[in-house]
């Protein structure tokens, strides 16, 4: 199944993204993503969350995978939304 996950930063903890970012691109290269990358700010190049489109088996195992993912660790995240995503474009 397929799940679109929001993360929205914490205000303020861009410093927490840029120490943990390494880690995290690495934790994440082994995931199986579909599309996944920071989302910015207004202008275009400041990061402010992370939006990732992930298969899973179900919503339990898909939490625990991105507990253990080094932002959620360091407590980057001041929100986190997880909904059931169906996949049309592109084919």
């Amino acid at each position: 199944m397929l799940f679109a996950v929001t993360c929205l930063d914490k205000p303020g903890a861009l410093e927490i993204r840029l120490a943990n970012r390494a880690a995290h691109l690495e934790y994440a290269g082994a995931l199986p993503l579909v599309a996944g990358g920071p989302m910015l700010s207004d202008d275009g190049a400041t990061m402010v969350g992370s939006l990732l489109v992930i298969e899973a088996p179900d919503r339990a195992s898909l939490e625990a995978t991105l507990a253990q993912d080094p932002y959620a660790k360091a407590g980057l995240f001041e929100s986190v939304t997880i909904r059931p995503f169906k996949k049309v474009f592109p084919k």
